[in-house]
């Protein structure tokens, strides 16, 4: 609190409203009267006010929700002004077809956050870069060849076995007790991680500076609304994430260290070769920068850890929502898999219906509800019959796109029995139909989805197989609190932490 009001005396000692206010009519101004020769090209939206823009507008409740809300009044393309910042949002899959299908391209650079801007992360960092950067195609290519290709994966299968049984023994230690699933599971993710990359586990003091720092993006940051303030920082973000960034850094910088002097003392024929190593072999053939790799790990674990968490999380709730559901899975395992003591990664190649309750989850919680925001790089985009011109952000409401009515019968219900019987590509998220889009779509398409595919499946898989979940004492499965939270940093989390028993299966 005494930071709150610190931030308050000093905007308001520093006559910053007044700055805005002329910075806000300069650039009314110029939008207003749109590009040559488009005429007016904003959609429809609320009337912005002086200063705040639509700001006030967004206030109460989830922001995924009120944005869905103000697309039932104004049209499934809308326009907004966050601060002075315009920006179109897009909530129907008819318009989100339209802008994938015609202007990926011309929509593929991003609207960095201010944070994301500390020690010029997003000058060398593949998820803010845009596509048009020569080097974006460069470190995009990287993890899709090294840590998410086929091969990469089939290489790490069994540390991430290892690691899903490992929290498997978490719970069973805790057999019989009321457990936070997600805080079980948010350990057990980044040690999974840290092995593909590393094959170690990592120093617990990683993973604590990663936390912190997804916690700061939680938090709303003026810079981002206001950008005259921006060489101010003003609420000390970007400068509190430097400072924790430069920490995580000099951690993997000895984690590089350690494994180049390990390199000159080992055999060729005893080398092990996992991520790391493949990525020091284009650092020393100057592929890669040290600083380079460096981002890219930082990346994969900031965003993998806590990801896959809440996606694991939200289908163990929705299981433990809908017991039918849940004894549906349990069977199909039963049948398919038989009295196996333990269960594999290839194991759940053959549950299906477990998989079209995953991806139903995936539905109705996408992890990111609003993706990461994209940018037009050049005019000539069009979306619902206007015009957006070159520098507006546009963001795309996965969550109000996956219950699209026009998309989706019964859009708000738990049915994985809509996924049955459709295989991987006639919903691929590289479809021109893009209606499920969990992890984006195009050129943004998250590099780790063929990860998620196998991790977040296989996790639930092998939570079921080995317990019998129940509910606290007095709980019924309609009490299951599946209320939704979203976060400043793009993410929907439980409002209530999910806890469960889990009961040993015989």
């Amino acid at each position: 609190m005494a930071c709150e009001l610190l931030w308050l005396f000093s905007w308001m000692t520093l006559a910053v409203p007044l700055l805005i206010y002329i910075y806000y009519v300069i650039t009314n101004r110029r939008s207003s009267a749109g590009p040559a020769g488009h005429g007016r090209w904003h959609p429809l939206g609320p009337r912005p006010l002086p200063i705040v823009g639509n700001l006030y507008d967004l206030r109460g409740g989830n922001l995924h929700h009120r944005l869905a809300s103000l697309a039932h009044a104004h049209g499934p393309v809308m326009t907004l002004r966050l601060g002075v910042v315009t920006t179109v949002f897009v909530s129907s899959r008819d318009a989100a077809w339209e802008a994938f299908a015609k202007h990926d391209r011309r929509l593929a650079a991003r609207t960095v956050p201010d944070t994301r801007r500390a020690l010029a992360h997003s000058e060398r960092s593949m998820v803010w870069l845009p596509s048009c950067d020569p080097m974006w195609k460069t470190l995009r290519g990287v993890p899709a060849s090294h840590v998410f290709s086929p091969r990469s994966l089939s290489a790490a299968r069994g540390a991430r076995e290892r690691k899903v049984q490992d929290m498997v023994s978490c719970f069973r230690r805790r057999a019989l007790q009321e457990v936070d699933i997600g805080h079980v599971l948010y350990h057990g993710m980044f040690d999974l991680l840290s092995n593909m990359l590393f094959s170690v586990d990592v120093h617990a003091n990683l993973r604590e500076l990663l936390e912190d720092i997804v916690a700061l993006l939680a938090r709303p940051n003026m810079s981002d609304f206001f950008l005259l303030l921006r060489p101010l920082d003003l609420q000390g973000f970007r400068h509190w994430t430097a400072m924790r960034m430069s920490r995580v850094f000099h951690i993997i910088d000895k984690i590089i260290d350690c494994r180049l002097a390990e390199a000159t003392a080992i055999d060729d024929d005893d080398k092990r070769m996992d991520v790391l190593d493949s990525l020091l072999l284009l650092m020393s053939s100057c592929s890669l920068t040290r600083r380079q790799v460096k981002s890219m790990l930082f990346d994969i674990l900031a965003a993998g850890t806590e990801t896959t968490k809440i996606t694991v999380e939200w289908a163990m709730a929705e299981l433990l929502r809908n017991p039918s559901v849940m004894a549906t899975a349990r069977e199909e395992m039963k049948t398919t898999l038989g009295g196996k003591e333990t269960i594999t990664e290839a194991d759940v190649a053959s549950l299906p219906y477990l998989q079209a309750a995953v991806k139903e989850s995936m539905r109705l919680h996408p992890v990111a509800p609003l993706l990461l925001p994209h940018q037009a790089v050049e005019d000539g985009v069009e979306i619902g019959g206007y015009a957006v011109p070159k520098g507006t952000t546009v963001i795309f409401n996965s969550w109000a796109i996956m219950r699209d009515p026009t998309a989706w019968e019964r859009p708000d219900e738990f049915l994985p029995e809509r996924f049955l019987g459709k295989t991987v590509p006639e919903l691929d998220l590289w479809r021109k139909e893009p209606k499920f889009i969990p992890l984006g779509s195009g050129r943004r398409l998250c590099l780790a989805l063929p990860m998620i595919e196998l991790v977040v499946p296989f996790t639930v898989a092998s939570l079921l197989h080995a317990f019998d979940w129940r509910l606290p004492k007095g709980m019924s499965p309609e009490d299951v609190d599946v209320t939704e939270r979203y976060t400043s940093n793009d993410i929907l989390v439980m409002a209530v932490p999910l806890k469960a028993v889990p009961v040993i299966l015989t």
